[in-house]
């Protein structure tokens, strides 16, 4: 795919918020929307950001970017994402951190910091927004400090752990049936002690890709008795080093990967159909010598989005994954990077962190030095519209809905259906088989789904039958 590279030039001043006039950002089929920067302190690598997220507020159809700072936690509403508004800001236990991260569930907001005691989990209460946010839970009880967390279902796992008496613990699971409240349901050393650290984990359904560092990939289930069991690992692979994080493709074939240290090493886009010999068919770097690929999102089967520390937010199209394409990039930090071929002292400067899973498909993206960037990628835009690539013309009511939906079936289908309905993370969260039985029409319960937007995709074996959008709000 040929790339048309642009250089954006920008020149804005928003309340709390300074943009360097003029400023000048490398890109190619990404499209700069806004950037502010209201972090004002710095860490001690001259650094003011970390981790972000973002939520959509169903019930009042707006959208947010949840930005991690040295000093303590941003919530900006993003609905009109040319002009981003600062709601509320949560101060941490501590500033001058390095690390903050952040993760959602329901309207709950989950910050982690790994910086030295004194620290503390906090649990925020997001529904009073766009107004403020209510802080529920700042203790160091559960843990004091961690590296990073994943929400999956109604349980959030984290990583890289310190209890408040200095313990440390690889990686831990706890329940979020009080999402203010979080009961720890298993410590991953009491199942599997030879792994000794997890620095992330991307989660499905009670699949964990845990990031092992030196120890590689390792992949494993938490049981219904909630005891982790292994299922396979990856330890030797092109271009290995400290596993760092991962995503998972909506059908569960693919995962893409990056290692932290050393720098310079490319993304993985590794093969897990077949747990007991996962393989890595392709590796990519945008630049001869990139900085590190940071944190990888995959949106669907087809797009892989790597927040890539000095060379920005990178897109890469996997409609063919062993064979995937630089589609597209924004570069957020012109100081340094291969745009420029020079990395200066630090490669780890630049793009921490990104969020591509909003409702409107902007993208949030969070530079170290340079503050939040919003972001569009035009083909994102349309690639998880409504489908309805057969004759048939399917009804689904009501919708929006509270407990349950019905949809019609096609009767002229001769193949067991097989109906998914996913999160505009592209997660599986509910599927039901129809075994070559045709009713005509079938209900659904969605009384477990929280409030949100999703996609209801019925299909077969051969075919993909429709795609539509369904709002829950109970």
């Amino acid at each position: 795919m040929l790339l048309k590279k642009i250089n954006i030039v920008i020149g804005l001043w928003m309340g709390l918020a300074p943009v360097a006039l003029a400023q000048t950002y490398q890109a190619a089929n990404i499209n700069l929307l806004s950037v502010i920067n209201p972090e004002t302190g710095v860490n001690s690598f001259g650094d003011r950001y970390s981790g972000c997220w973002g939520w959509y507020q169903a019930n009042k159809n707006r959208e947010y970017a949840i930005l991690g700072s040295q000093s303590g936690t941003y919530f900006v509403d993003v609905t009109n994402p040319t002009a981003p508004v600062i709601c509320d800001y949560v101060a941490g236990k501590r500033t001058a951190c390095v690390w903050r991260e952040v993760k959602s569930y329901q309207n709950y907001c989950y910050v982690v910091s790994d910086d030295a005691a004194p620290n503390s989990f906090q649990i925020m209460d997001m529904s009073y927004l766009p107004d403020s946010v209510r802080v529920v839970y700042d203790s160091k009880n559960l843990f004091e400090r961690a590296h990073t967390i994943w929400v999956d279902g109604n349980k959030l796992y984290a990583g890289g752990l310190r209890l408040s008496n200095g313990t440390p613990i690889p990686m831990a699971v706890f329940s979020l049936t009080n999402p203010a409240s979080p009961t720890l349901l298993r410590n991953l050393n009491q199942d599997i002690p030879s792994i000794n650290y997890v620095h992330d984990m991307f989660v499905r359904r009670d699949t964990v890709y845990a990031s092992a560092g030196y120890q590689g990939l390792r992949i494993l289930r938490l049981t219904a008795a909630n005891s982790f069991v292994s299922m396979g690992s990856l330890t030797n692979y092109p271009g290995s080093g400290y596993n760092h994080s991962s995503s998972l493709t909506s059908n569960g074939q693919y995962l893409v990967f990056t290692d932290e240290v050393p720098a310079s090493l490319p993304i993985k886009f590794c093969n897990v159909s077949n747990l007991s010999n996962i393989t890595v068919p392709a590796t990519r770097q945008q630049f001869v010598n990139q900085t590190t690929p940071h944190n990888p999102f995959v949106i669907g089967n087809r797009w892989a989005v790597l927040a890539s520390y000095q060379d920005g937010l990178q897109i890469y199209d996997m409609a063919a994954p062993t064979n995937p394409i630089l589609a597209g990039y924004f570069d957020t930090y012109p100081q340094g990077g291969g745009n420029i071929s020079n990395y200066g002292n630090d490669p780890y400067e630049g793009l921490w962190g990104a969020y591509p899973y909003l409702p409107s498909k902007n993208i949030i993206a969070l530079d170290v030095r340079n503050g939040l960037f919003m972001l569009n990628f035009p083909p994102l835009a349309t690639s998880v519209n409504e489908v309805n690539l057969t004759s048939y013309n399917p009804v689904l009511y009501p919708n929006p809905a509270q407990t349950h939906f019905t949809f019609n079936l096609p009767t002229s289908v001769n193949e067991d259906l097989r109906l998914t309905i996913t999160g505009i993370d592209g997660k599986t969260l509910l599927e039901k088989t129809f075994n070559n039985r045709f009713n005509n029409y079938e209900t659904v319960n969605i009384s477990t789904l929280p409030t949100g937007l999703y996609f209801v995709n019925l299909q077969t074996d051969s075919q993909l039958i429709f795609t539509k959008k369904l709002t829950v709000n109970h």
